[in-house]
């Protein structure tokens, strides 16, 4: 199931973690794909979980959220159903990526690191989406879009969340 479809029901988190526990409970290396899973199942990992996690996987709660706190992609709580990250590195901005900063933020209505009230989209700058040779670039979802202007980036912003995402 995904972290989509479990919003849109009831969780039973305990019951879901103790699960997740349990399976990564013993595996080398295990803590990333333990954080990577309960992010996908509950689109967060919940602060509240890291002592749990922390004592499974023998280590800290400090050691647990060093590495939350180090991967962008991991967050400690809830999202948007649907993600726009907008690139802010050197060749994006020489690019225009500032444009498409303002534009995003003036078309959602929020800040950066803020989901809308409808709890749609959820607006984070990031530093590098890889594609550096098409400048700017932003991501939606897991779909990367190149060659952006404003006017572009707000027919994007306007297509999300209709069907399965933006097309």
């Amino acid at each position: 199931m995904s972290r989509r479809e479990y919003r849109e029901a009831p969780l039973d988190t305990e019951r879901l973690l103790a699960q997740l526990l349990c399976q990564y409970e013993n595996t080398p290396g295990g803590l990333l794909p333990l954080l990577h899973a309960v992010q996908e199942d509950l689109g967060y990992v919940p602060p509240e979980s890291i002592p749990a996690i922390a004592e499974v996987m023998n280590l800290s709660a400090a050691e647990v959220h060093g590495v939350i706190s180090f991967y962008h992609d991991l967050k400690t709580s809830p999202v948007g159903r649907h993600t726009l990250q907008v690139c802010a590195a050197e060749s994006c901005q020489a690019a225009g990526g500032r444009t498409l900063e303002h534009a995003a933020q003036e078309q959602l209505g929020i800040g950066f690191g803020e989901t809308t009230d409808d709890g749609s989209v959820t607006l984070e700058k990031v530093y590098c989406l890889g594609n550096c040779a098409c400048s700017p670039s932003v991501r939606i979802d897991n779909e990367t879009y190149a060659r952006l202007d404003a006017t572009g980036l707000t027919a994007l912003i306007a297509n999300i969340g209709q069907g399965e995402g933006a097309s």
